[in-house]
């Protein structure tokens, strides 16, 4: 990991707060922009869970492959939580006024994210496989986020079909990506398959891809769809 180039580490760090802008921009107008504390319990929730998982990454905790595969655990909690905001009322009211518009523009940082990946992968840290140069063709969303963001749900114009299709397809592009990204890790790594393996996950700023920017895209889509399929009122699409 040491010979990873330093803006490598920079441009991840930039996606990070870059979701948290996302995140805090769209609970804030969910709550119409009244003074009260939910945007901000939200990123102090979410930026303590940064911390904790930096801790354990520098306390070796996931580089320890012995026993149960660590990281699947720690992105598994996440996951938890998700479908805990979609269960209790209060959360899911508030998940259903985030505007539709920022649940899509979010998923421009698949862009530079994808980036950084490819970047990994050239300094033997991910298999160039998971990149664009390979089998991952998740660049597509970012690329197409703010088009679907514009012309499908914007005010310009609007396609509610074309909005759950494009979150389908691009949900089963991230899929498709992060399923790729497990079976290199050195958890499931078969040397045949690959001269690098994934480990960049494994440390620090990069363990927060699989346990807080991947479950925080995969909550995006889930959300929007939601509420282009279910919400009552569909002025806003």
């Amino acid at each position: 990991m040491e010979d990873i180039p330093g803006y490598v580490a920079g441009t991840f760090i930039a996606i990070v707060i870059a979701v948290l802008g996302f995140i805090f921009f769209g609970v804030n107008s969910a709550t119409n922009g009244k003074r009260n504390l939910t945007p901000s319990f939200v990123i102090t929730f979410l930026v303590a869970w940064i911390f904790v998982v930096s801790v354990l990454v520098f306390d070796g905790y996931f580089t320890n492959l012995s026993g149960t595969p660590r990281i699947p655990l720690m992105a598994g909690f996440t996951f938890v939580m998700i479908i805990l905001a979609f269960a209790i009322p209060r959360s899911k009211s508030l998940l259903n006024n985030i505007p539709i518009t920022t649940l899509h523009y979010i998923h421009i940082v698949r862009i530079p994210l994808q980036m950084v990946i490819w970047w990994l992968a050239v300094s033997k840290a991910m298999p160039m496989d998971v990149t664009f140069e390979g089998s991952n063709l998740d660049i597509l969303s970012g690329i197409s986020a703010p088009f679907a963001a514009v012309f499908m749900v914007g005010t310009r114009s609007k396609s509610k079909l074309g909005a759950i299709i494009w979150n389908v397809i691009a949900l089963g592009l991230l899929i498709n990506f992060i399923q790729m990204a497990i079976s290199y890790t050195p958890y499931f790594y078969t040397p045949t398959l690959s001269k690098a393996s994934n480990l960049a996950v494994f440390y620090f700023p990069y363990i927060l891809m699989p346990t807080f920017i991947m479950p925080v895209l995969i909550c995006s889509h889930l959300v929007a769809l939601n509420q282009l399929i279910f919400k009552k009122d569909q002025s806003q699409f």
